[in-house]
């Protein structure tokens, strides 16, 4: 198993790994896979290439890295102002994304499995302050994926830097900006040192669901038994991932704080525009990729139907609460 994590990024490859020691684990040590952290035997932009063309059998990443073959493989990770956690869990196992992605995957000899989610992210590390829509033109920042399209929409620049290399870029003002994943992550990074600006919410992902990619053939060649024993890690994990985000942010955040971390919301009038890029761009999409143009109409009723539901309960709770235990503190 390649993965997309080094490995300092403790729970993302620490993941990869416990999924592994399940597997040996549910056969009794008759069924062993290996995972290996970026970069030791397969650059992480080439992680399903590399399984694609058997060079390995599997590899656990963010199919968000990988959109240069096809846009929609962002479905599977998650869309600029689209589904949380749940509501990404909910659509690929309930409402027909599984069925939708399969299909997609096939295309290029895979087959995928919902491993992890890391939930809704920040929206990085930002050496000046943001104050209006304006002040991301010509900002470059370290981001890629959709949400690096939906800048570019605005004036940013997004780049591409790997993430041994974001610190002494932010440092150095070779990138204005950097966004990486959460207060967990991004605390062992030391971002808050050299761009103290923090800001939420990560709205080019409602969640960061993590896949892992298996060769039809490798997965052909295994037994009804042993494919059943990789489902069900990946399926444990999908759960045990996000309880540690989940656990360990706000852990981190309050560290990041207490050292100088300077939280702040992106302004309305920017989030206002990226969502109207974010429309724009389904269509052009659309346009451009059967397969984007395939999942898009299926997914967007899917969410609409689950955010009528979420503002009715889940939010309407979600929100008095908060308020109220804001007042009390």
């Amino acid at each position: 198993m390649s993965t997309s994590w080094p490995k300092t990024l403790d729970v993302m490859y620490g993941s990869a790994e416990a999924l592994c020691a399940r597997v040996g684990e549910l056969s009794g040590g008759r069924f062993e896979i290996r995972a290996f952290p970026a970069g030791e035997i397969v650059p992480p932009p080439q992680n399903l290439d590399a399984v694609s063309n058997g060079s390995v059998e599997c590899c656990h990443t963010l199919a968000s890295f990988h959109i240069g073959k096809d846009p929609a493989l962002a479905f599977d990770a998650g869309m600029a102002f689209g589904l949380n956690a749940r509501q990404q869990a909910a659509w690929l196992h309930k409402g027909g994304g599984d069925e939708l992605l399969r299909n997609l995957y096939g295309s290029f000899g895979l087959i995928n499995f919902n491993c992890g989610n890391t939930g809704v992210q920040m929206g990085g590390w930002f050496r000046e302050e943001i104050k209006s829509a304006a002040d991301v033109q010509g900002l470059t920042m370290r981001i890629g994926g959709i949400g690096g399209m939906v800048l570019s929409k605005l004036g940013a620049v997004p780049q591409q830097i790997a993430a041994g290399d974001i610190y002494p870029s932010l440092e150095k003002g070779a990138i204005d900006a950097a966004e990486w994943i959460g207060p967990h992550d991004d605390y062992r990074l030391g971002l808050h040192r050299v761009a103290p600006y923090y800001y939420s919410p990560g709205w080019w992902e409602g969640s960061a669901a993590i896949t892992c990619a298996v060769g039809q053939d490798a997965w052909g060649r295994l037994s009804p038994e042993f494919q059943a024993m990789f489902a069900v890690a990946c399926a444990e994990q999908a759960r045990t991932m996000l309880s540690d985000y989940d656990a360990l942010n706000p852990i981190a955040l309050r560290k990041l704080i207490a050292e100088g971390a300077k939280i702040a919301y992106f302004p309305k009038d920017l989030m206002d525009a990226a969502f109207q890029a974010s429309q724009q761009l389904w269509t052009e999409l659309s346009d451009s990729s059967p397969h984007f143009a395939e999942i898009y109409p299926q997914w967007k009723q899917f969410q609409e139907e689950q955010v009528a539901w979420f503002r009715i309960a889940e939010n309407a709770l979600s929100g008095y609460t908060s308020s109220a235990l804001n007042q009390k503190s």
